[in-house]
C-alpha cells in the first residue's frame, strides 16, 4: 500500500537526454559503452553495480546486486563463489538477466541471455589481481551457507592470513567468473510526462541487431 506521505510527493520530472532509434548506435554493445562511459564521468558511487536475476531448477526467481568486472562483444563478466545460490541457479538453467540503474542520468539498461563460465585461467588471473584482503575473503567465505555468527568469518580469515603470511594465496577452484551472453538489450531513458524512451535490440536474421521502439 502506498504511504500517504509518498502519495503527496510530486512525480519525478525527467528533463535530461533523449534516446532516438534513428541516432542510437546500431550495435547495442557500442550503445552500452557510450552510456557506461558517461556514467563513469557522472560521479556515481558504484557505476558497475548491476542487478543479477537468476532462475532455479524449480522455477524460483532470485535477484541480487553484483559488480560488472568487464564487458565486450563476447558478453558481460562478473565473479562469484561457484557454490553460492546464484551459481547453483546458473548451473541449473544457464540463463540470467542483468539490470543497470543510473539514477543521476535517469537511465536503465536491461540485458538477458545465456550464461557460461569463463576459463579458469582467466578467473585465476583476475583473482591474483585483487587486493590481498579480498583474496583471503574469497577463501574464508562459504558463500550462502548458514553460519553461527560473524566470528566464524573473522576466525577463518585470521587463520588464512597467518597460514599464507609471506606467500602467494592459492587460487580457489570454487571461485571464478561467469559471462552473460546477451540475446536482448533494452535501453530506457527517462523523459517528461512519463513518455520515456525505450529502445530494444534483438538479433536479426542478417546477423546484425534489430532496433525497435517500445511504448513506455
Amino acid at each position: 500500500m502506498q504511504n500517504k506521505n509518498d502519495a503527496d510527493k510530486p512525480e519525478k520530472s525527467y528533463h535530461t537526454a533523449t534516446l532516438d532509434e534513428r541516432s542510437a548506435e546500431r550495435n547495442p554493445f557500442a550503445q552500452f559503452r557510450l552510456w557506461f562511459d558517461e556514467t563513469l564521468d557522472s560521479g556515481f558511487t558504484e557505476p558497475r553495480a548491476m542487478n543479477l536475476a537468476t532462475l532455479s531448477h524449480t522455477g524460483a526467481i532470485s535477484s541480487r546486486m553484483v559488480l560488472l568486472k568487464e564487458f565486450d562483444e563476447s558478453g558481460f563478466v562478473f565473479f562469484t563463489n561457484y557454490n553460492s545460490d546464484k551459481a547453483q541457479d546458473l548451473h541449473a538453467t544457464r540463463i540470467a538477466a542483468l539490470c543497470f540503474w543510473w539514477d543521476k542520468l535517469y537511465r536503465q539498461v536491461r540485458i538477458s541471455g545465456r550464461v557460461e563460465k569463463i576459463p579458469s585461467s582467466d578467473s585465476a588471473e583476475y583473482f591474483h589481481s585483487r587486493p590481498r584482503g579480498s583474496q583471503l575473503g574469497a577463501l574464508a567465505s562459504q558463500q550462502s551457507q548458514v553460519i553461527e555468527g560473524y566470528s566464524v568469518l573473522e576466525n577463518a580469515y585470521q587463520h588464512l592470513e597467518q597460514r599464507y603470511q609471506g606467500q602467494e594465496i592459492p587460487y580457489p577452484e570454487h571461485w571464478g567468473g561467469y559471462r552473460v551472453i546477451p540475446d536482448q538489450f533494452e535501453f530506457w531513458q527517462g523523459r517528461p510526462n512519463r513518455l520515456h524512451d525505450r529502445i530494444r535490440y534483438t538479433p536479426a536474421s542478417t546477423g546484425e541487431w534489430k532496433l525497435e521502439r517500445l511504448s513506455p
